[in-house]
Protein backbone atom coordinates (compact mmCIF):
# COMPACT_ATOMS: atom_id res chain seq x y z
CA UNK A 1 0.00 0.00 0.00
CA UNK A 2 1.39 3.36 -1.04
CA UNK A 3 -0.86 5.85 0.70
CA UNK A 4 -2.13 7.73 -2.34
CA UNK A 5 -3.89 10.97 -1.52
CA UNK A 6 -6.01 13.55 -3.30
CA UNK A 7 -8.29 13.48 -6.33
CA UNK A 8 -8.55 10.46 -8.59
CA UNK A 9 -6.24 12.15 -11.12
CA UNK A 10 -3.71 13.13 -8.45
CA UNK A 11 -3.65 9.59 -7.09
CA UNK A 12 -3.25 8.09 -10.57
CA UNK A 13 -0.27 10.35 -11.24
CA UNK A 14 1.27 9.49 -7.87
CA UNK A 15 0.95 5.81 -8.74
CA UNK A 16 2.58 6.42 -12.12
CA UNK A 17 5.52 8.22 -10.52
CA UNK A 18 5.99 5.33 -8.09
CA UNK A 19 5.71 2.57 -10.69
CA UNK A 20 8.29 4.39 -12.83
CA UNK A 21 10.87 4.69 -10.02
CA UNK A 22 13.30 2.19 -11.59
CA UNK A 23 12.93 3.82 -15.02
CA UNK A 24 13.58 7.25 -13.49
CA UNK A 25 16.73 6.10 -11.69
CA UNK A 26 18.12 4.44 -14.82
CA UNK A 27 17.16 6.92 -17.55
CA UNK A 28 19.36 9.94 -18.35
CA UNK A 29 17.28 13.10 -18.29
CA UNK A 30 14.51 11.66 -16.10
CA UNK A 31 13.87 12.80 -12.52
CA UNK A 32 11.40 11.91 -9.80
CA UNK A 33 8.77 14.63 -9.79
CA UNK A 34 6.54 12.91 -7.24
CA UNK A 35 3.25 14.23 -8.59
CA UNK A 36 3.87 13.26 -12.24
CA UNK A 37 6.59 12.09 -14.60
CA UNK A 38 9.47 14.55 -14.85
CA UNK A 39 12.73 15.41 -16.54
CA UNK A 40 15.74 17.60 -15.85
CA UNK A 41 17.42 17.35 -19.28
CA UNK A 42 15.28 17.56 -22.40
CA UNK A 43 18.14 16.62 -24.73
CA UNK A 44 18.99 13.42 -22.86
CA UNK A 45 15.48 12.10 -22.33
CA UNK A 46 14.26 13.16 -25.76
CA UNK A 47 11.08 14.85 -26.88
CA UNK A 48 9.58 11.53 -28.03
CA UNK A 49 9.46 10.29 -24.44
CA UNK A 50 8.08 13.61 -23.17
CA UNK A 51 5.24 13.51 -25.70
CA UNK A 52 4.46 9.94 -24.65
CA UNK A 53 4.12 11.12 -21.04
CA UNK A 54 1.92 14.00 -22.14
CA UNK A 55 -0.31 11.78 -24.28
CA UNK A 56 -0.75 9.29 -21.44
CA UNK A 57 -0.92 11.60 -18.40
CA UNK A 58 -1.79 15.06 -19.69
CA UNK A 59 1.05 16.53 -17.59
CA UNK A 60 4.84 16.40 -17.25
CA UNK A 61 7.28 18.15 -14.93
CA UNK A 62 10.38 20.07 -15.98
CA UNK A 63 13.08 20.71 -13.37
CA UNK A 64 15.99 23.15 -13.39
CA UNK A 65 15.94 24.13 -17.06
CA UNK A 66 17.86 27.10 -18.42
CA UNK A 67 15.62 29.93 -19.70
CA UNK A 68 16.54 29.08 -23.29
CA UNK A 69 15.69 25.41 -22.79
CA UNK A 70 12.39 26.42 -21.15
CA UNK A 71 11.60 28.53 -24.21
CA UNK A 72 12.33 25.52 -26.40
CA UNK A 73 10.00 23.40 -24.30
CA UNK A 74 7.26 26.06 -24.51
CA UNK A 75 7.48 26.11 -28.30
CA UNK A 76 7.29 22.32 -28.55
CA UNK A 77 4.42 22.20 -26.09
CA UNK A 78 2.48 24.88 -27.95
CA UNK A 79 2.52 22.68 -31.06
CA UNK A 80 0.58 20.08 -29.05
CA UNK A 81 -1.84 22.54 -27.41
CA UNK A 82 0.01 22.45 -24.08
CA UNK A 83 1.39 25.27 -21.95
CA UNK A 84 4.21 25.47 -19.40
CA UNK A 85 3.34 26.74 -15.91
CA UNK A 86 6.56 27.89 -14.22
CA UNK A 87 8.06 28.52 -10.81
CA UNK A 88 11.11 30.54 -9.82
CA UNK A 89 14.00 28.45 -8.48
CA UNK A 90 15.70 29.31 -5.17
CA UNK A 91 18.94 27.51 -4.22
CA UNK A 92 21.27 27.28 -1.22
CA UNK A 93 24.55 25.44 -0.87
CA UNK A 94 25.20 23.35 2.23
CA UNK A 95 27.15 25.93 4.23
CA UNK A 96 24.75 28.80 3.54
CA UNK A 97 21.59 26.76 4.01
CA UNK A 98 22.75 25.19 7.27
CA UNK A 99 23.94 28.46 8.78
CA UNK A 100 20.63 30.23 8.16
CA UNK A 101 18.33 27.30 8.91
CA UNK A 102 20.02 26.00 12.05
CA UNK A 103 19.84 29.50 13.51
CA UNK A 104 16.06 29.51 12.95
CA UNK A 105 15.61 26.03 14.46
CA UNK A 106 17.72 27.01 17.48
CA UNK A 107 15.18 29.67 18.43
CA UNK A 108 12.74 26.88 19.22
CA UNK A 109 8.99 26.58 18.99
CA UNK A 110 6.23 28.63 20.62
CA UNK A 111 4.81 27.22 23.84
CA UNK A 112 2.42 24.33 23.30
CA UNK A 113 4.03 23.11 20.09
CA UNK A 114 6.46 20.21 19.66
CA UNK A 115 8.50 18.58 16.92
CA UNK A 116 6.89 15.32 15.79
CA UNK A 117 8.57 12.11 14.73
CA UNK A 118 9.01 11.55 11.01
CA UNK A 119 6.32 9.36 9.42
CA UNK A 120 7.41 5.79 8.69
CA UNK A 121 4.22 4.05 7.54
CA UNK A 122 2.98 5.07 4.06
CA UNK A 123 -0.61 4.35 5.01
CA UNK A 124 -0.39 5.24 8.70
CA UNK A 125 -2.53 7.81 10.48
CA UNK A 126 0.42 10.14 11.04
CA UNK A 127 1.25 10.17 7.33
CA UNK A 128 -2.40 10.74 6.41
CA UNK A 129 -2.62 13.70 8.79
CA UNK A 130 0.43 15.27 7.17
CA UNK A 131 -1.06 14.72 3.71
CA UNK A 132 -4.36 16.26 4.84
CA UNK A 133 -2.57 19.35 6.15
CA UNK A 134 -0.63 19.77 2.91
CA UNK A 135 -3.70 19.21 0.75
CA UNK A 136 -5.72 21.63 2.86
CA UNK A 137 -3.12 24.33 2.17
CA UNK A 138 -3.79 24.01 -1.56
CA UNK A 139 -0.63 22.02 -2.31
CA UNK A 140 -0.87 18.64 -4.04
CA UNK A 141 0.89 16.19 -1.68
CA UNK A 142 3.05 13.19 -2.53
CA UNK A 143 2.06 9.59 -1.89
CA UNK A 144 2.77 8.16 1.55
CA UNK A 145 5.52 5.97 0.11
CA UNK A 146 7.39 8.96 -1.26
CA UNK A 147 6.90 10.91 1.97
CA UNK A 148 8.53 8.15 4.04
CA UNK A 149 11.37 7.60 1.53
CA UNK A 150 10.54 4.15 0.18
CA UNK A 151 11.81 4.99 -3.32
CA UNK A 152 14.38 7.76 -2.91
CA UNK A 153 16.16 9.31 0.10
CA UNK A 154 13.62 11.63 1.71
CA UNK A 155 12.78 13.53 4.87
CA UNK A 156 9.39 14.67 6.14
CA UNK A 157 9.26 16.97 9.15
CA UNK A 158 6.24 18.02 11.18
CA UNK A 159 5.16 20.06 14.21
CA UNK A 160 2.17 19.27 16.39
CA UNK A 161 0.09 20.86 19.16
CA UNK A 162 -0.82 19.50 22.58
CA UNK A 163 -3.99 17.91 21.18
CA UNK A 164 -1.95 15.79 18.77
CA UNK A 165 -2.87 17.78 15.66
CA UNK A 166 -0.27 18.25 12.92
CA UNK A 167 0.00 22.02 12.49
CA UNK A 168 3.05 22.36 10.20
CA UNK A 169 4.90 20.09 7.78
CA UNK A 170 7.49 20.12 5.01
CA UNK A 171 9.25 17.55 2.84
CA UNK A 172 12.59 17.17 1.08
CA UNK A 173 14.02 14.44 -1.13
CA UNK A 174 16.69 13.63 -3.74
CA UNK A 175 14.90 13.62 -7.12
CA UNK A 176 17.80 13.49 -9.60
CA UNK A 177 19.48 10.30 -10.76
CA UNK A 178 23.21 9.54 -10.90
CA UNK A 179 23.49 10.72 -14.51
CA UNK A 180 22.19 14.21 -13.72
CA UNK A 181 24.38 17.26 -13.12
CA UNK A 182 21.92 17.94 -10.28
CA UNK A 183 22.45 14.55 -8.62
CA UNK A 184 23.43 16.10 -5.26
CA UNK A 185 20.59 18.63 -5.27
CA UNK A 186 17.69 18.05 -2.87
CA UNK A 187 14.23 19.41 -3.59
CA UNK A 188 12.35 21.00 -0.71
CA UNK A 189 8.70 21.88 -0.52
CA UNK A 190 5.20 20.75 0.48
CA UNK A 191 5.42 23.42 3.19
CA UNK A 192 2.10 23.81 4.99
CA UNK A 193 0.96 25.51 8.20
CA UNK A 194 -2.51 25.06 9.66
CA UNK A 195 -4.61 28.23 9.59
CA UNK A 196 -5.01 28.05 13.39
CA UNK A 197 -1.23 28.18 13.85
CA UNK A 198 -0.30 30.95 11.42
CA UNK A 199 1.39 34.14 12.48
CA UNK A 200 3.82 32.33 14.80
CA UNK A 201 6.78 31.94 12.43
CA UNK A 202 6.06 28.27 11.81
CA UNK A 203 6.58 28.55 8.05
CA UNK A 204 10.17 29.65 8.53
CA UNK A 205 10.68 27.08 11.30
CA UNK A 206 9.35 24.02 9.48
CA UNK A 207 11.13 24.99 6.28
CA UNK A 208 14.37 25.43 8.22
CA UNK A 209 13.95 21.98 9.79
CA UNK A 210 13.52 20.49 6.34
CA UNK A 211 16.55 22.33 4.92
CA UNK A 212 18.68 21.21 7.87
CA UNK A 213 17.53 17.62 7.40
CA UNK A 214 18.29 17.37 3.68
CA UNK A 215 21.86 18.44 4.41
CA UNK A 216 22.39 16.54 7.67
CA UNK A 217 20.39 13.38 6.95
CA UNK A 218 20.34 13.05 3.16
CA UNK A 219 23.84 14.34 2.41
CA UNK A 220 22.71 16.91 -0.15
CA UNK A 221 25.21 19.45 -1.43
CA UNK A 222 22.47 21.90 -2.46
CA UNK A 223 18.78 22.38 -1.79
CA UNK A 224 16.30 24.08 -4.09
CA UNK A 225 12.72 25.19 -3.66
CA UNK A 226 10.19 26.36 -6.23
CA UNK A 227 8.12 29.50 -5.67
CA UNK A 228 5.50 31.17 -7.85
CA UNK A 229 6.58 34.64 -8.95
CA UNK A 230 3.58 36.19 -7.15
CA UNK A 231 4.08 34.36 -3.82
CA UNK A 232 5.89 36.98 -1.73
CA UNK A 233 5.31 35.12 1.54
CA UNK A 234 7.01 31.93 0.34
CA UNK A 235 9.81 33.95 -1.19
CA UNK A 236 10.57 35.55 2.19
CA UNK A 237 10.40 32.13 3.86
CA UNK A 238 12.95 30.44 1.60
CA UNK A 239 15.24 33.46 1.66
CA UNK A 240 15.20 33.39 5.49
CA UNK A 241 16.56 29.84 5.22
CA UNK A 242 19.49 30.94 3.05
CA UNK A 243 18.11 30.23 -0.42
CA UNK A 244 18.50 32.77 -3.19
CA UNK A 245 16.73 33.21 -6.51
CA UNK A 246 18.56 31.67 -9.46
CA UNK A 247 17.26 33.45 -12.59
CA UNK A 248 19.38 31.10 -14.71
CA UNK A 249 17.11 28.18 -13.70
CA UNK A 250 13.39 27.61 -14.29
CA UNK A 251 11.12 24.77 -13.23
CA UNK A 252 7.63 24.08 -14.49
CA UNK A 253 4.86 21.68 -15.34
CA UNK A 254 3.31 21.12 -18.74
CA UNK A 255 -0.49 20.92 -18.88
CA UNK A 256 -3.12 21.06 -21.56
CA UNK A 257 -4.22 24.61 -22.35
CA UNK A 258 -7.73 23.94 -21.08
CA UNK A 259 -6.57 22.34 -17.78
CA UNK A 260 -6.11 24.00 -14.40
CA UNK A 261 -2.69 24.51 -12.89
CA UNK A 262 -1.72 21.22 -11.20
CA UNK A 263 -0.58 22.77 -7.91
CA UNK A 264 -0.07 26.26 -6.56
Amino acid sequence: MSGYFGTELQQRLQAQAESSADFIRATPGACQNGRMMGCDDLDKIGWERITAFLDRDGVCGFRLFSPSKADEARALLAERDFRLDTWDVFVADRATGLAASEAIVARGLPDGLVDLEAPTDPTGEHTARIQSLIGGAGVVPFSGSLLVGEFDPATTVAVGDQQGNVVAAAHGYMPHNADSVFHKYAWGGLVAVAESARGKGLGNYINARMVTSVFRDLGAAYVYELVSASNATSRRMVEACGLRHRPDLISGAAARNDAARHTR
